[in-house]
């Protein structure tokens, strides 16, 4: 089973049993939610990415992808080499580097804003660095009727039942309609989990993805 725009849309009007144009209209927004549940809930390998930029001197400060979702390492290349920088917490880094006229090679860095890292010790020159992060993909919904995305064709019933929880709250569906609903959804994530963060990533040796148990 895989879905496009148009077929899921079709889908969810019929397990709630609505055609009503307030519904309808607002099915765009079911998937939506549906989908940011779910990239907020599994990492996925489809949503790895990889990135290169480079420092500014004498700045802490390092711009984030336009699809930035989360981080998984930072490196900076020098002679074909890669030195990879430990993830801290912004406030390690004010502590670990508090003058800004201290600077040198970074060795840490740290999520500042969904806009920007901030690295320590301040870059002293323009280094290469190369960010492999997780992305978010484009929804469903901003494609054409015949469109498909990697959950749409992959994760189909997490979709659906993720979809479906949304349309159920809007039409005041009964709490055990909602609960049904909301387990599949919960089972469907599960098994993502199971073969994304279980399966997939057992022999990798960076911890740069979590690591479910396989169940």
């Amino acid at each position: 089973m895989s879905f496009t725009y148009s077929t899921l849309k079709t889908a969810i009007g019929e397990y709630l049993e609505c055609s009503e144009t307030t519904f309808t209209n607002n099915l765009p927004t079911f998937i939506k939610e549906s989908e940011d549940r779910i990239l907020k809930m599994v990492q996925l390998p489809e949503q790895r990415k990889n990135v290169q930029g480079e420092t500014a001197t004498n700045s802490r400060f390092l711009a984030c992808p336009s699809d930035f979702l989360a981080p998984m390492s930072l490196a900076i290349i020098s002679s074909n080499t890669y030195d990879y920088l430990d993830m801290k917490h912004a406030s390690f880094l004010k502590e670990y580097s508090p003058s800004t006229s201290v600077t040198g090679q970074p060795k840490y860095y740290a999520v500042f804003s969904k806009d920007s890292f901030t690295l320590a010790p301040i870059p002293d020159a323009a280094y290469t660095v190369e960010l492999h992060y997780l992305y978010k993909p484009a929804s469903l919904t901003s494609g054409a009727e015949s469109a498909t995305t990697v959950l749409a064709e992959d994760y189909p019933d997490a979709l659906l039942y993720g979809s479906l929880v949304e349309g159920a709250i809007f039409l005041k569906e009964s709490a055990d309609i909602i609960a049904q609903f909301e387990m599949r959804f919960k089972e469907a994530i599960s098994r993502m989990k199971n073969l994304s963060e279980g399966r997939d990533t057992r022999d990798e040796y960076r911890y740069d993805s979590l690591r479910g148990q396989i169940t």
